[in-house]
């Protein structure tokens, strides 16, 4: 849905840091460049866009609807692949290399499109082109702002690239971990409960979840504690049950009112206080979290009690 992804993977590898004796900036560095990596197999929704083509007066829900039916194209397919991730790490390692041997990269990473040429055609090539682009500039900034080795950049890498599709198995079409292969893992989305609203609600609190490790990670590396940011104006998402009563109830099919409408709550977390001063940017992000968390709480309460 949102940012689950990154804040996962920026946890696991911050975390795991930690524990292997790493300095907390290391670890704050080797973090962040994983949740970049973790961000890299979305790149294949650049296709999304042609579904918008030949819209003229569509309304917002079905220009939305046309632009997710086109990313279904080939979303979660090669650049989702753990069979695929392996090699790319390698690849986007080597390109972090230093620049008499950055070369070493391009046979991993053509070899990577010309699979993906064979397999999956022309669109195939393309979005693998995307992808190992997108990598290799990450692996590039990780290295120059980050100050990485490229064994680290080989390590965040894989760990963005593999930890990602994990978090698809509750939306959407089920990624293809084995691409190119034949074989399957999941043969669909794992089904959190048999009400197509109460799976989206509790698709939604894993994704929050996700957020939440990856708030309090930061927050954790940073030396600040997490109650001094929260404001209690989060608690003015209890109001969202009302929602309940409002909207219809939500699906994974027709999730835009309920998905906008209670990331919108989150924005009480930016405004300013009685002296019009902008709160600081952990405050804004601990309270407007706290406040779509207790939003989504109450949803769930209200429509399991109407």
């Amino acid at each position: 849905m949102f940012a689950g992804h990154e804040t996962l993977a920026f946890a696991l590898v911050a975390l795991a840091a930690l524990r292997l004796g790493r300095s907390r900036p290391e670890a704050l560095a080797l973090g962040i460049a994983a949740a970049a990596f973790a961000a890299v197999p979305d790149v294949d929704m650049v296709y999304a866009p042609a579904g918008l083509m030949g819209l003229d007066s569509a309304g917002a829900f079905a220009a939305a609807n046309a632009f997710w039916g086109a990313s279904t194209v080939v979303h979660r397919a090669m650049t989702h692949s753990l069979v695929v991730a392996v090699p790319a790490a390698l690849g986007f390692a080597l390109a972090a290399h230093d620049s008499r041997n950055r070369w070493l990269a391009v046979p991993v990473l053509l070899a990577l499109v010309g699979v993906a040429a064979v397999s999956s055609g022309a669109l195939g090539a393309f979005v693998m082109s995307v992808y190992v682009v997108a990598g290799a500039a990450v692996a590039v900034l990780a290295t120059r702002r980050l100050n990485l080795r490229s064994r680290e950049v080989a390590a965040v890498a894989l760990a963005g690239l593999v930890t990602h599709p994990f978090g698809d198995l509750f939306t959407g079409e089920a990624p293809q971990f084995l691409y190119p292969l034949s074989g399957v893992v999941f043969d669909g989305r794992v089904a959190l409960a048999s009400d197509p609203t109460l799976h989206l609600l509790g698709a939604f609190g894993v994704e929050l979840a996700a957020i939440w490790l990856g708030v309090l990670t930061y927050l954790h590396l940073t030396e600040r504690s997490p109650w001094r940011h929260l404001n209690v104006r989060a608690a003015g998402g209890a109001a969202y049950a009302l929602a309940a009563f409002v909207i219809a109830p939500p699906t994974l099919d027709t999730s835009y009112q309920f998905v906008f409408s209670v990331l919108a709550v989150g924005f009480v977390g930016v405004v300013p206080d009685w002296k019009r001063r902008l709160p600081p940017l952990p405050t804004a992000a601990v309270t407007g979290l706290a406040a779509v968390t207790v939003a989504g709480l109450a949803y769930a309460i209200a429509y399991v009690a109407a």
